[in-house]
């Protein structure tokens, strides 16, 4: 457990914020190459070595065809577990870091979650994950190029329950609170209030924050960078655990 960090003030006004729908999960190829399920196999093999534990997870890890989320110049390295560049100076996050998170956003719930909401959508990949263990994610993206992508990646999975939202993600998305989780892919100094008013009670929120706030105490904290937070909301109040040191890009306010 780490001393809390003082959360800001409530968020001003949402700027508005564009909703687009990506359609029911098709059967996904089982063919030779990158589309075949043993690459996805071997992947989820090597993360079930690392520690991954919920079978569910692993599922869904092998499930999602990474290699349609990342350039094509990229592809040979899809299943690596490494970070790769998708453009705008953000990256696709690793399969182990992706695991991680998604597991203990987990933690304690049977079946799937319930409703998601993801700060950063990035290529989609994560999102198109999370489609997989929860009834429905709202995933927001602050770069419209990024935002656009992820639409484009996600079209021929014809995800109905994913809802792709282009504004700030710091004010979250109020119009689908409350939400069962919260999943951030960028760090901060302080968890945004939004994100605490959004969650619902019973809910977890996991996300990388900078500094203080993610250090002294926690083992792997890293105290000049960002650690692995978890907040749970309980009815006695909101219950902080740091864990390990991380790398995420930072969280930034406003749209682009």
């Amino acid at each position: 457990m780490k001393e809390r960090p003082s959360f800001p003030a409530r968020m001003p006004a949402s700027v508005p914020v564009k909703k687009a729908k990506v359609g029911p999960v098709p059967n996904l190829p089982q063919g030779l190459g990158m589309d075949s399920s043993a690459v996805r196999r071997r992947m989820v093999e090597k993360l079930t070595a690392q520690g991954l534990g919920d079978s569910l997870v692993q599922q869904a890890m092998g499930a999602v065809e990474r290699h349609r989320f990342v350039d094509s110049g990229l592809v040979n390295q899809a299943y690596e577990d490494t970070s790769l560049p998708i453009g705008l100076g953000q990256t696709i996050s690793k399969p182990s870091v992706v695991a991680r998170m998604i597991e203990l956003l987990r933690k304690g719930v049977d079946g799937r979650m319930g409703r998601v909401l993801e700060i950063g959508t990035g290529c989609g990949y994560q999102a198109a994950v999370l489609s997989q263990l929860a009834t429905e994610v709202y995933s927001i993206e602050r770069l419209r190029g990024l935002h656009d992508k992820a639409r484009e990646n996600l079209r021929p999975f014809r995800l109905a329950t994913v809802h792709l939202l282009f504004g700030d993600g710091m004010l979250g998305y109020p119009a689908g609170a409350p939400y069962a989780a919260i999943i951030a892919a960028a760090g901060g100094e302080a968890i945004p209030q939004a994100w605490i008013d959004q969650l619902a009670v019973g809910g977890r929120l996991i996300a990388p924050v900078l500094g203080k706030a993610g250090a002294a105490g926690a083992k792997g904290g890293a105290a000049n960078g960002q650690s692995l937070v978890v907040v749970d909301k309980t009815l006695q109040g909101v219950r902080q655990t740091v864990l390990e040191a991380v790398h995420f890009v930072p969280l930034k306010s406003g749209v682009a």
